[in-house]
């Protein structure tokens, strides 16, 4: 028998949610709508091969060859003072500063999803090894790892060497992650192949959490928050630091929510940045995938505060304006206002969760696969087969 694109919607609303692992729906109503994409990109990425923090070196960097470095965005020469320090420009992306690394880290976050979501729908050993190839290269290896910190990530010419917010940059780990997860369900790893990856990642989880760019991160207050809170929960998943797990699900009822949600369900520390529309969006996905990451019987997806503040409300508030872009109340976004929106997750897992058939039905209309750089940056989660059972 076959199945229209609105009957396998259709399917989302009867489907039960488990928080204390993945969403518990049909891996087939999924697939049915994203095994084409997920083959044909997976095919594309067979023989690709692994690209590391150690194929380019920045001279700018003070770090040595395998240490991730990275620039701020928004960050410009001083038309007064040429070979000073940086000056900031909200918003406004300089295309002349170092990119090498977060482009690979990026590029490893679209290999490793897609290849394994394809072994995970067609059981096709060949995705799983072209997979493995990337993760050993990046974690394990020891000529072409990466050190597990970001202590050079973010820097800005003339003033700083590194700084708290580059942990943003390995937002593009969290999806990496949840392949790594589902090739350890299955037993796909040879035993010192696990624990050599799962080592890099304790490491990685132990400095964002206790050095002080960490604690800078944690405490910016924005979506840098919420982002550090996903990274922990997702590291804290694979690592089974329960301690670290904890802390997330208090800190998003204590902090997150309270702290960057209006009462009409916005986020005003978003709003008022010169991309407002982008950085609501992200902002919402990343505060959906630590709901997903770190929900248990404790429930995130229906927490409310006093006031009824919450991830319900808001994705009440977002989905118009998701729906209807015109109807944007507040400024443009100055930069990429036209590449929202995509296809985003937050949209996916809380139709599923609330049993809403509006946010199913404007998911799967939206782009899911976009190609600029910067929109990839802000979409760190875009395989969704590898979160259900």
């Amino acid at each position: 028998m076959i199945f229209k694109p609105y009957y396998i919607l259709y399917l989302f609303l009867f489907i039960s949610f488990s928080y204390s692992q993945n969403i518990s729906t049909s891996f087939d109503d999924i697939a049915s709508i994203d095994s084409a994409r997920i083959i044909s990109s997976a095919n594309m990425y067979l023989n690709e091969k692994a690209i590391t923090v150690t194929a380019e070196h920045s001279d700018r960097s003070v770090g040595g060859n395998h240490d991730y470095y990275s620039e701020g965005d928004y960050w410009w020469p001083n038309p007064q003072d040429p070979n000073g320090p940086y000056i900031r420009k909200d918003g406004m992306t300089n295309p002349e500063n170092f990119t090498a690394h977060r482009k690979a880290m990026r590029r490893l976050s679209l290999i490793v999803p897609s290849l394994v979501a394809a072994y995970k729908i067609t059981d096709d050993r060949k995705y799983a090894d072209s997979a493995l190839t990337h993760l050993l290269a990046w974690f394990v290896n020891e000529k072409t790892r990466m050190n597990p910190n970001l202590l050079y990530a973010q820097a800005i010419k003339g003033k700083v060497t590194g700084r708290g917010i580059g942990i943003i940059d390995t937002i593009h780990l969290v999806e990496v992650v949840q392949a790594i997860l589902f090739l350890e369900k299955i037993s796909f790893f040879k035993p010192d192949q696990l624990l050599a990856i799962k080592q890099w990642f304790k490491e990685y989880l132990e400095w964002i959490t206790t050095h002080p760019y960490g604690h800078k991160e944690r405490d910016n207050g924005n979506n840098h928050s919420t982002c550090w809170a996903m990274q922990v929960a997702a590291f804290a998943k694979l690592t089974g630091n329960n301690q670290q797990m904890d802390y997330v699900r208090t800190m998003f009822k204590d902090v997150l929510v309270p702290d960057q949600m209006a009462l009409d369900g916005s986020f005003p520390k978003e709003i008022k940045r010169t991309k407002p529309y982008g950085y609501m969006l992200f902002n919402l996905d990343a505060m959906a995938m630590v709901c997903m990451l770190a929900s248990d019987k404790n429930d995130l997806w229906n927490f409310k505060l006093a006031d009824g503040r919450g991830i319900q409300k808001a994705m009440q508030f977002m989905f118009p304006y998701i729906a209807d872009k015109s109807s944007w109340p507040f400024q443009k976004d100055v930069m990429y206002f036209d590449k929202w929106p995509v296809r985003h997750p937050s949209l996916l897992f809380a139709g599923i969760v609330y049993n809403n058939q509006a946010y199913l039905d404007l998911w799967k209309t939206l782009n899911p696969d976009p190609k600029d750089q910067e929109i990839i940056r802000n979409y760190p989660i875009r395989q969704p087969i590898l979160w259900v059972k």
